[in-house]
Order: C-alpha cells, then sequence, then structure tokens
C-alpha cells in the first residue's frame, strides 16, 4: 500500500525516545520531513540526527510541553522551518503518579498541550491537502487498571476532545484520530520499570496479553503512520486499539 506521505510535514511531541520517536522514524522513513521536541536537549539532539540521516529535513526544539507559550511558539516556528504542516501528533505526556501535582501534570501536558498545539497548528494544516491530527492516549483510558489515577482520566478527557474536535475540524479537511497504546516494552521505558521494581504487577499485565506479550514502539508508530496517511482519509473521530489484546471490552 502506497501511504502517499513523501513530502509531507510533520511536528511530532516528546518525540526524543520511546514511541514518539519510533513515530518520528516511521514517518521519517516514509519521506515525511519531522518537527520534534522534547524537554532532554542531550537526547532530542541524538534523535535530530537519527532523523536528519534518514534523508529528511529536520527541525528540532527544547520545549516543555506544558508551557502555553513556549509550545505555541514551537509549533508556529515548526511550520516555519518547514515550510507548512500536514500532520501533527501530540504523544507528549505527565507520566502516571498520585496527588495534586500528578493531576496537574497530565492536566497541562496531555490535555491542554494537545489542545493547545492543535490550536496553534489549524491556520497551518487548514493550507494541507491532507491534514491528520493523532493523539496518543491509552488503554488506561479504556478499561481499570488496577489503580485509579490522574493518567488513566486525564487520557480519557484526551479521547472525548479528540472526538470532538474531528466533528469540529472535519470541514476544514483536518482529520482528528486517537491512538491507545496498551503496555509498550522498550529499554529505559515504564514497562522495564516495573519489570525490575514490580515483577508481579508486570507478569500479571502480560498474562493479560492475548498475544503472549507487550508491544514494541515501532508497532505503536505503525498504527500512527497508517492513520496520519491520506491513505486513512476516510476516517475520521476513531480511537484505534493497540493492545495486543489486553482489554476485554467489546464496542458496538
Amino acid at each position: 500500500m502506497n501511504l502517499n506521505l513523501a513530502g509531507k510535514k510533520a511536528l511530532v511531541t516528546a518525540a526524543s525516545r520511546g514511541i514518539g520517536l519510533a513515530i518520528a522514524q516511521s514517518l521519517a522513513d516514509e519521506g515525511v520531513e519531522i518537527a520534534l521536541c522534547a524537554r532532554s536537549e542531550g537526547a532530542l539532539e541524538k534523535a535530530h540526527k537519527d532523523l536528519e540521516a534518514r534523508g529528511v529535513r529536520v527541525f528540532s526544539q527544547s520545549v516543555d510541553v506544558g508551557d502555553g507559550d513556549a509550545l505555541r511558539a514551537f509549533v508556529q516556528a515548526s511550520a516555519e522551518a518547514l515550510g507548512g504542516l500536514d500532520i501533527l501528533v501530540c504523544n507528549a505526556s505527565g507520566g502516571s503518579g498520585m496527588g495534586d501535582e500528578a493531576w496537574q501534570a497530565n492536566l497541562d501536558i496531555d490535555v491542554l498541550g494537545a489542545a493547545r498545539a492543535v490550536e496553534a497548528a489549524t491556520p497551518s494544516l487548514k493550507e494541507s491537502d491532507s491534514a491528520s491530527v493523532v493523539f496518543i492516549a491509552s488503554t488506561a483510558a479504556l478499561e481499570y487498571i488496577g489503580v485509579p489515577q490522574p493518567y488513566n482520566a486525564m487520557k480519557a478527557a484526551l479521547l472525548a476532545h479528540a472526538s470532538d474536535l474531528a466533528q469540529a475540524l472535519a470541514p476544514a479537511g483536518i482529520r482528528v484520530n486517537s491512538v491507545s497504546p496498551g503496555p509498550i516494552y522498550f529499554e529505559g521505558g515504564n514497562w522495564e520499570m516495573i519489570k525490575n521494581a514490580m515483577p508481579a504487577i508486570y507478569e500479571r499485565t502480560l498474562a493479560q496479553c492475548a498475544i503472549g506479550r507487550m508491544g514494541r514502539p515501532e508497532e505503536v508508530a505503525n498504527a500512527v503512520t497508517f492513520l496520519a496517511s491520506p491513505a486513512a482519509s476516510l476516517i475520521t473521530g476513531a480511537n484505534l486499539v493497540a493492545d495486543g489484546g489486553l482489554t476485554k471490552r467489546v464496542n458496538y
């Protein structure tokens, strides 16, 4: 299948490692020019070089997605550096945690970060002939995972906002979808930490994965790349679950 992505321009937040980096790499391998941000300058520089080596133009900047002014400025700078935007992937997250600080971090980064990025990118996306927005949510928003925490609730809010945006932006030719990964294992990631620090939780979660293993970042990236591409032109307002059969709900 030809995804017709060559020459497109994409912005991916929190793309210096893990799922975000895999998404940027997957898009770059399809010939997409990439703007990316992250907080760690060292990891960001390494990711920048990796993407450039794939033969595409790259623009990167150290940004705290929870800082609204900095995020809006980065979106504008990205559109100027790349000469427009066709794809926006909102991947940044405040991560798991408990208490008031975790609630605020997940609100500021997961929800407001995505909402502000879309708002700032909309003028550029309206100029594209195949504009697409993809939010990275989580299966934690869909089923009880063992503990109530801010991350779960804010990812659910993200899904609701994506659904609303899909309806509101469709007349402007902008598709909006979400991808909800299940447990994704990679070196230095949360599930490696859980495996080492809380092996019982790791083994219990692994046992719930119907395919017998956790996912890999590149598998989530494949789903995002398809949804972001013109090949998915009929799909908007969808939430694509990529969890290896972890969740057991039935949707009609």
